[in-house]
């Protein structure tokens, strides 16, 4: 009889000999002091002498740190003149960490040395990477890193080729390297003091940056499902979905930023048009949660600060680098209310049934992430008396992990940018995982008769 290959379970991918162990915080709660960790870690490590060209205080550095780890890029301090080149290096290794996750570089590590993954550590892993089979941990994890790292390498020789000619060969390489993981990681965090708006009338780099925000918006799930398919025809229907979406909203707003724009001298009214065409091209792929900006938000038409706050809000794909409510949420979001108008039962997509737990994740998401933004424009608002929309659009980024500011984020009072450090910590979370962080859930065996309430 030929031998049958054994069927892995949870239980055998683990010790067999491991004492049993309850898992007494859930999975989303172990995430959450994972990133508070390395948050500290980047706290203690910019407050150092190497990390700054002159002392900055406890709270600067936690800001700092947090706004790294978060990949959001609102700043108290300038990078490039505060922070020395060691400071600078210790920043792009925790927007690394933090961008990807630090669950990934965990499991690799576990896995490179050769141990076993406890079923502790794999409900960990289940939730970071969004999956429900576990075999699937380890192929996703080696395969989140080779593409990130591919990816950012090939760009940045590319780029330190580009700007070698205006910077140096070695200077080039550093300043690629800082933008490249910047963009892939959708911090949005610069070394030029007014971010890429000095780039209007290089449009190779504004695109080279942009394709960087965009892939590392995509999704892991999707840049995965294209490498292996490679034909349209073959893709999963979320890759579908999402490659469309993006298409669309990218689309759309790029050419609305362009007409909304093109007669503001304060913005690109001035530039040729392969110049605005470039700056309204990275205003838009940026506002989905990235942060560089061409264009100074302030100076930019009202008509445009709400088109990006709209698109911050929405953000990138599912377990990709970008924040939000992401693209997927706000798919099934649309498709629910148009099964509604149609008086469908279920909730379609491209010929398949949503199951009604997304449809409630989705609305139960949207509400949460709403609700802390109003919370957070409340508080602040009680705190300094600026600017409404200074204000919103400034929650916003940091809820959304965006880091496009107003230039408002230094001014802040220390209660103001106290807040700022909780909803940008929420948002890189995720605010429904934050809320499960706080709130085992538990399956109740009670059902209660139905009632019919009025809404609407």
């Amino acid at each position: 009889m030929a031998d049958q290959k054994p069927v892995r379970s949870l239980r055998s991918l683990g010790p067999t000999n491991a004492p049993k162990a309850n898992l007494h915080a859930s999975p989303p709660l172990v995430l959450a002091l994972g990133f508070l960790a390395l948050i500290v870690l980047g706290t203690l490590l910019f407050k150092m002498p190497f990390s700054t060209k002159a002392p900055i205080s406890w709270f600067d550095a936690f800001f700092t740190a947090t706004s790294a780890v978060t990949v959001t890029g609102l700043m108290v301090i300038e990078p490039a003149t505060v922070l020395t080149t060691t400071g600078q290096i210790i920043m792009t290794i925790l927007v690394q960490i933090g961008g990807l996750g630090f669950v990934t570089f965990a499991v690799l590590a576990m896995l490179s040395l050769g141990k076993r993954i406890s079923l502790k550590q794999q409900a960990l892993a289940l939730e970071a990477f969004n999956q429900t089979n576990v075999s699937k941990i380890k192929q996703t994890a080696f395969s989140v890193f080779k593409i990130a790292f591919s990816i950012q390498f090939i760009t940045m020789i590319w780029l330190t080729i580009w700007w070698s000619k205006t910077y140096g060969l070695k200077h080039a390489a550093y300043l690629a390297y800082f933008h490249v993981t910047m963009a892939f990681n959708n911090a949005g965090i610069s070394l030029y003091e007014h971010s890429l708006i000095g780039f209007v009338h290089d449009p190779i780099s504004l695109l080279t940056i942009s394709l960087m925000i965009a892939l590392g918006g995509l999704g892991f799930p999707v840049i995965i499902n294209l490498l292996n398919k490679r034909r349209w025809s073959l893709l999963s229907p979320y890759t579908k979905l999402i490659l469309i979406g993006t298409a669309i909203l990218n689309i759309v707003g790029f050419i609305a930023i362009w007409l909304f724009e093109t007669g503001n001298p304060s913005t690109i009214g001035g530039l040729p048009l392969h110049e605005q065409a470039a700056a309204s091209w990275l205003q838009i792929i940026s506002s989905r949660t990235s942060g560089f900006i061409a264009m100074e938000p302030q100076q930019m038409e009202t008509s445009s600060v709400l088109l990006i706050m709209l698109y911050m809000f929405i953000g990138g794909g599912s377990l990709s680098t970008a924040s939000g409510i992401k693209l997927g949420t706000f798919i099934v979001l649309i498709a629910a209310v148009v099964s509604y108008l149609k008086h469908r039962e279920e909730v379609v997509l491209m010929q398949r049934s949503v199951v009604p737990d997304t449809v409630q994740k989705s609305l139960s998401l949207v509400l949460i992430t709403f609700s802390l933004f109003f919370i957070g424009l409340l508080l602040i608002s009680l705190f300094d008396h600026l600017p409404l929309d200074s204000l919103m659009f400034e929650v916003m980024s940091a809820i959304t992990t965006t880091g496009m500011s107003f230039g408002i984020t230094a001014e802040l009072s220390l209660p103001s940018q106290f807040v700022l450090t909780i909803l940008m910590f929420a948002g890189r979370l995720g605010p429904l995982t934050l809320v499960y962080s706080l709130a085992t859930r538990r399956r109740s065996r009670i059902r209660y008769p139905e009632m019919h309430f009025q809404v609407g």
